[in-house]
């Protein structure tokens, strides 16, 4: 699936883009299964196991920023995990033995669609190396206006930052330290059907969305299958190796990779974006829209 080029470009600045993944048929179904998800969504006050709101959601203008382990609740999300295409990009990286973790679908929507402040995801969840990645399939073009995700190249190979506000982890770099210049960040831009393939320990955030058009991206986080995660497998080794979606499980491999724990835990504990309502500072504004609700 991927050239020489595309793969030495994916280990200097630790994300990639990859055009025509999906046909144009299934973007139109996962869209269409997107819409009702948000229109079921009206009834609901505040989020639960399944959707993670905006702050200005109601009833009449249902407004949703991230359907939860998306996976698990439509085949058409959960296909995604095995699509062929997407697990040859990973073997071309990594080899033929490779696991899911889990899914989020991050939703901004057309002029209140919610930033995400500068993060690495390495900070949520270290493993015992770090040939992990997270795999953003676009539903929609991606383009500077509606807010793409953003990398800053090279930095999958540097420290892993402070992600604490107060003593407890807020799941988001402090903007304010000097030690990181954000202005050198590139933008991942693409066509809907693209997938966008970025480095778990690579700086990276994203803009509000300001425009007149829908930005959805499914999140998969996929790892090596002698990545093993620090913090356990809750489920048990059973539904562990049940992630498995190529090749074999290996043992544990061990590798040199800095790591500090989300620990103690947030005090907005939830999605990233509760998470990181405990920040003391930020670097994205929130919409204005979003604002006046």
């Amino acid at each position: 699936m991927l050239t020489k080029a595309q793969i030495q470009e994916y280990n200097e600045i630790g994300a990639i883009v990859v055009p025509d993944i999906l046909t144009p048929e299934e973007v139109a179904h996962l869209r269409a299964v997107t819409d009702g998800f948000v229109e079921r969504a009206r009834g609901l006050t505040a989020h639960d196991a399944v959707y993670d709101l905006e702050d200005s959601h109601s009833a009449d203008n249902p407004r949703v920023r991230r359907i939860k382990a998306a996976h698990l609740h439509d085949p058409a999300y959960a296909a995604l995990s095995r699509h062929p295409r997407i697990i040859a990009v990973l073997k071309d990286l990594w080899g033929p033995d490779i696991r899911f973790d889990t899914a989020k679908l991050n939703m901004k929507c057309a002029g209140f669609g919610a930033p995400v402040e500068w993060h690495q995801d390495w900070a949520f969840y270290p493993h015992t190396n770090d040939d992990l990645a997270a795999v953003g399939v676009m539903f929609d073009d991606m383009a500077m206006e509606n807010g793409p995700l953003m990398i800053l190249p090279g930095s999958h190979r540097g420290p892993t930052y402070d992600h604490h506000a107060g003593g407890r982890f807020c799941g988001a770099m402090d903007p304010t330290n000097a030690d990181v210049d954000y202005s050198k960040a590139i933008p991942l831009l693409g066509k809907a059907g693209s997938i966008t393939v970025h480095h778990v320990r690579a700086v990276h955030g994203s803009a509000p969305n300001l425009s007149d058009k829908d930005r959805r991206l499914l999140l998969f986080q996929f790892r090596a299958a002698d990545a093993w995660p620090i913090l356990g497998f809750p489920g048990g080794i059973e539904a562990f190796d049940g992630l498995m979606v190529s090749g074999q499980t290996r043992e544990p491999r061990m590798a040199p990779a800095p790591v500090r724990l989300p620990l103690p835990p947030a005090t907005k504990q939830g999605s990233l974006y509760e998470n990181q309502k405990g920040m003391k500072n930020r670097f994205f504004a929130a919409p204005a829209l979003e604002m006046a609700q």
